[in-house]
C-alpha cells in the first residue's frame, strides 16, 4: 500500500516536471525559456543572424529584466510585443545603448520573434521584442530577427488580445512573462 502511495505520488509530481522538458537538440546557451501567466514559450535565439540582440536578450534575461513583464501589445492575427521591463508599457527600455539593426532575409512568419523599435529609426531596438502569430512578411527587411518559437506556439495563442480596434493593440490587465530565463540556467 505504501509503495502504491509512493508510485502515485511521484507520478503526480513527475508530470508537471515532464510537460515542461526542453526540445531535443536545443542550444541551451542561446534559447530562452519563457514562463508565463498561460504556460512556457520557448524561443531559439538567431545568434546567426543578430548575434548582438541574442546578447542582449540573455543579458536580460540572465539579470531578471524581463521577469513580471506583460505583454503590453497583442493584435490578434499579427504579433505579441513584451519586453518593456523598464515602464511596463511599451514605451521603455533598459540601462543599455540601443542596437544597430541586424536585418536579415529571414522572413517574418508564425513563430518568428522579431526587435521591436521605435517608429521609422532602424538602429532603436533595445530590449523590446515581439512573437508573430501568423504571416508578416511586410516586417521582412525592416526588423531584426532574433529568433523563432520552438515550443509553446499554443500558449502564444492564448495571450489576451486587445479588443478590434484598439489603439496600437494595448492590452488592458495583459498576460505577463513570469520568469524569463537561458535555457542553460533553468534548474
Amino acid at each position: 500500500m505504501i509503495r502504491a502511495l509512493a508510485f502515485v505520488f511521484a507520478l503526480v509530481f513527475a508530470v508537471p516536471a515532464l510537460a515542461q522538458s526542453l526540445p531535443a537538440g536545443l542550444d541551451k546557451q542561446n534559447a530562452l525559456v519563457i514562463d508565463t501567466t498561460k504556460g512556457r514559450i520557448v524561443i531559439k535565439l538567431r545568434t546567426d543572424l543578430a548575434p548582438q540582440h541574442a546578447e542582449r536578450l540573455k543579458t536580460l534575461a540572465r539579470e531578471g529584466f524581463y521577469n513580471n513583464v506583460p505583454f503590453h501589445r497583442v493584435m490578434d492575427g499579427f504579433m505579441a510585443q513584451t519586453g518593456d521591463g523598464q515602464k511596463f508599457d511599451g514605451t521603455g527600455g533598459s540601462k543599455y545603448p540601443n542596437l544597430k539593426q541586424e536585418f536579415s532575409q529571414t522572413p517574418f512568419k508564425r513563430g518568428t520573434v522579431g526587435m521591436a523599435r521605435r517608429g521609422d529609426s532602424v538602429d532603436s531596438a533595445n530590449s523590446q521584442f515581439f512573437i508573430c502569430f501568423g504571416d508578416a512578411s511586410f516586417l521582412n527587411g525592416q526588423y531584426t530577427v532574433i529568433g523563432e518559437v520552438v515550443q509553446g506556439m499554443d500558449v502564444v495563442d492564448k495571450l489576451k488580445k486587445a479588443p478590434p480596434g484598439s489603439a496600437g493593440g494595448a492590452v488592458t490587465d495583459p498576460d505577463k512573462m513570469v520568469k524569463v530565463q537561458v535555457a542553460s540556467d533553468v534548474k
